[in-house]
């Protein structure tokens, strides 16, 4: 936890942003893995919950009465019974008082809460619902159907609790360097470990591994594949193979549970071949190109297409694509390699506050998303950037059998295309690199001390003498 003020000035400033009403947020319940008694490990917290009351029990709510200026933490203490299992813990009081929050109940007291409010026909703020237990329990408080709580949603709260959460404070910073430096040794683990005849799933393991080792837990599930064109492929029991590549795509989460993401692709070998190579560099120059680009006050959305036209030229010179660049880019002829958006915002959440929706937390009046063109309508963030947001930085280049197979077959974009040669990549994979970047005052830096490596050069290096 941050110390006691950091929440106290946070509830502070939510009220200023909302101005009137009741505020309820919710902390999320156990969740049962196949039983009731036997729950997914390690327990996950709702991560708006944590940046304003910050802590981790199960079955918490907590409450702000924004015209009198009041503060509750609902839930129940636990009982002698889950005592004796699971040990002796902070009363709700107490924990209210870690964070500067006057007032404690008991769960049954927020049904009273809710039915007087509704009753004075006071406003009911509240955030979409993600959990089926959660939208349960609005319902028996305020009579909305799970079917309708999205709509019924504040978009005052959502607003506010964006604008708060999207810009991340120092300490908040700190914060994810500890997940980077996490992240570094979960990557170098991966490196370390990649050579023939290993399986995806015994790597991915050890990679899971560090992530609980050093943290919380992972920050999404790990990506670990010799099928990179699979954008969110599984480790499976296959064996890594001689001269192919393998995708690492993972994140740990702290014990305060900031993440960090990236992403690195590795020769099974241990040495690109020069046909790898030569689409890794193009990835490699997007990936920093991207960081001379990215500064306060530029649109990510503009980021993303001058990445995308670089990508472009580039592979016009393998003979992949031909045509004119931004002519190529705005008929979205690039969407064959690069099928999703530049990157998305990180704090908390790996996708940040994805829970309130990406067209809320990634774009706003002034940039709205294109949902009609493929690959454009993947981007999770376009907005303007500010200081203090946190994005991730992860072009690709990915060889997709199917899509090739489609796109050849309708002729689609066929005039920047040239099949033929797409024909002879098929057994390709796909290529990422990512790191999360800080936008500071003047432009941008990458998070974590250490940088995994991610030159061609220096993965051979590593792998080499590792």
């Amino acid at each position: 936890m941050f110390k006691t003020e950091t929440y106290i000035a946070r509830r502070q400033q939510l009220k200023q942003l909302v101005n009137s009403g009741i505020i309820l947020i919710f902390g999320n319940n156990e969740s049962p893995c196949n039983f009731p008694a036997n729950g997914y490990y390690p327990f996950r917290q709702d991560s708006s919950f944590l940046y304003y009351f910050g802590q981790q029990r199960d079955g918490l709510v907590g409450v702000i009465d924004v015209d009198n200026d009041t503060e509750t933490l609902i839930g129940d203490d636990i009982d002698i019974e889950d005592i004796v299992w699971y040990g002796s813990v902070e009363s709700v009081k107490m924990m209210a008082e870690q964070v500067g929050v006057s007032n404690s109940a008991p769960m049954k007291a927020l049904q009273g809460i809710c039915a007087e409010a509704l009753a004075k026909r006071r406003k009911i703020h509240f955030l979409p619902p993600y959990r089926y237990d959660i939208k349960l329990q609005l319902f028996d408080l305020l009579g909305i159907h799970p079917n309708q709580q999205k709509q019924e949603t504040s978009m005052e709260l959502i607003r506010a609790v964006v604008k708060m959460r999207s810009t991340k404070t120092a300490e908040e910073v700190e914060e994810l360097e500890r997940a980077a430096v996490i992240g570094y040794k979960m990557h170098t683990t991966a490196m370390r470990l990649t050579k023939p005849g290993v399986t995806e799933k015994f790597i991915a393991g050890q990679v899971d591994g560090t992530a609980h080792s050093y943290g919380s837990m992972v920050s999404f599930p790990t990506i670990f594949t010799q099928h990179g064109e699979i954008l969110h492929g599984s480790p499976s029991p296959a064996p890594l193979e001689a001269g192919r590549l393998v995708l690492c795509d993972a994140g740990a989460e702290t014990v305060n549970n900031y993440c960090s993401d990236n992403t690195r692709t590795m020769p099974v070998s241990g040495k690109f071949t020069q046909r790898q190579l030569e689409i890794y560099s193009i990835v490699e120059a997007c990936h920093d190109y991207a960081l001379e680009v990215a500064k306060p006050g530029v649109k990510w959305m503009d980021v993303h297409f001058a990445v995308c036209r670089l990508m472009t030229d580039r592979l016009k010179e393998l003979g992949l694509m031909k045509g004119d660049a931004e002519e190529a880019v705005r008929a979205g002829a690039h969407a064959m390699f690069l099928p999703h958006g530049l990157g998305h915002m990180m704090g908390m959440d790996v996708h940040d506050m994805e829970a309130l929706d990406q067209i809320n937390v990634g774009f706003d009046e002034e940039t709205r998303p294109n949902l009609e063109q493929f690959g454009t309508n993947c981007l999770r963030m376009g907005r303007r950037l500010e200081e203090g947001f946190v994005v991730t930085d992860e072009p690709g280049i990915y060889f997709i059998p199917a899509l090739i197979d489609e796109w050849k077959a309708n002729g689609h974009c066929a005039e920047f295309l040239n099949f033929d040669k797409l024909e002879t990549y098929k057994d390709f994979g796909g290529i990422r690199i990512e790191d999360d970047v800080l936008i500071t005052k003047d432009g941008c830096r990458f998070l974590g001390k250490d940088r995994i490596p991610y030159h061609a050069k220096d993965v051979e290096e590593f792998m080499q003498h590792n």
